[in-house]
Order: C-alpha cells, then sequence, then structure tokens
C-alpha cells in the first residue's frame, strides 16, 4: 500500500509571530521556520503503518517555495521514502494545494492520504476536506486512531460525545489530530540517510494546476492588548464588578 502524506512549511510554533509594518502579513523575515506540527503527526503515523509491514512506500509530498526541501528532508528522515516538492513562489490557499494534491494523488495512486488537520500559520481546516471532494475519495477528519484493515481503514476521532469510529473504503483521505501520535526524535544517522532519499521537484504547470490564489488578503493586524487583571478582595466585589463592569452576569 502507497500512503501519501502532505507536509507543510510553517513558522516554527515556538517563535512569536509578528505583523508587518504595512498589515500585508506576518513578517518571516530571518524566522526559524519548521515542519507543521499536525504534518509531522501524519508522517509519524504513516512511518508507523510502514513498520507494521501495511504500508509498502510512504511518500512525503510538499507545495511552496524551493526551501520546503528542508521540510521534505525531514519528513524523509522521520521514516518517508522519497519526496516531491510542488514549487513555486506564488501564494498558495488551501484551494490550489488541493488541487495540486489531487494531480498528485491521480499520477502517485496511493491507496491512502495522510495529512494535518490544519496548518497552525492559517488555520484553515479546509485542504484535507478538499482534497477527499476533488478526489471523490471517502474522508474521516480528526483522527485520533487509524487502523488499516484489509481494503478498508478504521478510523476513530473524537467528537462533541465522546468517540466515533468509520469505516472507510480504500483509497480514502485521513486528517490528523494531535492525540494520534507522538512523533519521534529525529536522530543524526536517519537526517544523514535523507539526503540520500530521492526527491523530484515539479512545477503546477507540470500537474496542469493553476495555482493563483483566488482570495485576496486586505489587512492583517495584531489581536488588541488585553488589559491587566486585577485582584478582589472578596466574592462580593468580585459579583458586583462581574454585574456593573464587566457586565457578564
Amino acid at each position: 500500500m502507497k500512503v501519501l502524506v502532505p507536509v507543510k512549511r510553517v513558522v516554527d510554533y515556538n517563535v512569536k509571530v509578528r505583523v508587518k509594518s504595512d498589515h500585508t502579513g506576518v513578517d518571516i523575515a530571518n524566522v526559524k521556520m519548521s515542519m507543521n506540527p499536525f504534518d509531522e503527526i501524519a508522517i509519524e503515523e504513516a512511518t508507523r503503518l510502514k513498520e507494521k509491514g501495511v504500508a509498502t512506500e510512504v511518500i512525503a509530498v510538499s507545495c511552496g517555495v524551493a526551501q520546503c526541501q528542508e521540510t521534505l528532508r525531514t519528513a524523509m528522515a522521520i521514516g518517508a521514502d522519497r519526496g516531491v516538492l510542488v514549487q513555486t513562489d506564488a501564494e498558495l490557499q488551501p484551494l490550489a494545494v488541493a488541487k495540486l494534491l489531487a494531480a498528485l494523488a491521480q499520477k502517485e495512486q496511493p491507496q491512502l492520504v495522510i495529512l494535518g488537520k490544519q496548518a497552525i500559520d492559517d488555520d484553515a481546516n479546509q485542504t484535507g476536506q478538499m482534497l477527499a471532494a476533488l478526489l471523490d475519495w471517502p474522508q474521516a477528519t480528526n483522527a485520533s486512531k487509524v487502523e488499516v484493515q484489509g481494503d478498508h481503514v478504521q478510523v476513530t476521532r473524537e467528537v462533541d460525545g465522546g468517540l466515533e469510529t468509520l469505516s472507510l473504503t480504500l483509497p480514502a483521505i485521513v486528517t490528523t489530530d494531535l492525540r494520534l501520535n507522538e512523533p519521534r526524535y529525529v536522530t543524526l544517522p536517519n537526517i544523514m540517510k535523507a539526503k540520500k532519499k530521492p526527491l523530484e521537484t515539479l512545477a503546477p504547470a507540470d500537474l496542469g494546476v493553476d495555482a493563483a490564489p483566488r482570495l485576496k488578503t486586505l489587512k492583517v493586524t495584531e489581536p488588541p492588548t488585553r488589559s491587566a487583571g486585577i485582584k478582589v478582595p472578596d466574592v462580593a466585589t468580585l459579583v458586583e464588578k462581574l454585574k456593573n463592569e464587566a457586565k457578564v452576569i
């Protein structure tokens, strides 16, 4: 079974994000970049499927600038067999990424696509669902457990009322939640091995996809600064302030 895992290069989750002075976007100059944490969980899950003998090949794919090669090398150090970079300097929005992944899926013919439920930069939570719609494949989002059984995949996901288990006929799309697994630490020997693994570079035109953005960002601003909290001497004062000042009760 072939597994396709899309991975995205984003600002590292430990970095404090700064908005550009002209409010056109987020400043990423000289900022540490890393793999989207949800995608890291996806590549770990695909690697575990391979280690169990369920998957035969894990392919990592990334869409974006040339520096995304670093993200793909990290994915290959975790366990992916090879990487595919769809290189473009254009701003890629969820629909464009979904179209690129759909074209790659048609080319590679994977039985399973595992990707993060969302990216921590835009929090769109759209790519997986759009990809399933474009391919007309079954999908399970926010997976906390994945089990492949023959030509089906059992996916357990958390819902408001508890746990829900879905059975999908392969090929299928699965998006990962935080509780699915804990990605392994990437060792130096695996990093060195990843440098020798094949990495193919394509352009959106090679896949017949128009990746031009359909949405325009008008303005990006930081959230308003919160005022400092205060201490109150007793419950009566707290209730009075909640009632007359905050007006929440």
